[in-house]
């Protein structure tokens, strides 16, 4: 029995050292959100693109653009009151693979505005940038610059 443990144990590590499940849900999480024809085809292109952003050092490839954060955002505001929830908001982050699950963000009461959102959606593309490529790169593209990949 401990056998089974033990494997368990270097599984679970050996995906978590990896940020296996991180990327995994990453990847779903674009793939439902863009809904490409060729879903097998989207996805080895998002691969190679991350193989070649890690092998030559270029700017981490964030898949949404400025207007599919627009879009997202004004589906969790259906009532059209130009703000969302802070558990719309974070469950937004979660879903963009942009909010750790063990990351505790504290509510502060306000609701959330499309600026807001862009923002933090923003600054924490910058931050996985700066934690794959190294701080202060400079060359990571926010969701605002990156194009939509097709």
């Amino acid at each position: 029995m401990e056998a089974g443990g033990s494997r368990e144990r270097e599984a679970r590590n050996y995906l978590e050292k990896h940020r296996i499940m991180e990327l995994l849900k990453y990847l779903t999480s674009v793939l439902l959100f863009i809904r490409p024809e060729k879903p097998r085809e989207y996805l080895i292109a998002i691969l190679e693109k991350l193989r070649i952003a890690k092998a030559t050092g270029v700017a981490f490839p964030f898949f949404m653009d400025h207007s599919n954060i627009t879009a997202m955002f004004d589906m969790m505001d259906s009532s059209k009151k130009g703000t969302i929830s802070f558990v719309q908001y974070k469950e937004a982050l979660k879903t963009l693979g942009l909010c750790p699950a063990d990351e505790v963000l504290k509510d502060d009461g306000h609701a959330i505005t499309l600026d807001k959102f862009k923002s933090e959606v923003n600054k924490r593309t910058q931050e996985i940038c700066g934690r794959t490529k190294g701080k202060g790169s400079g060359s990571c593209q926010t969701a605002a610059e990156q194009p939509r990949l097709h």
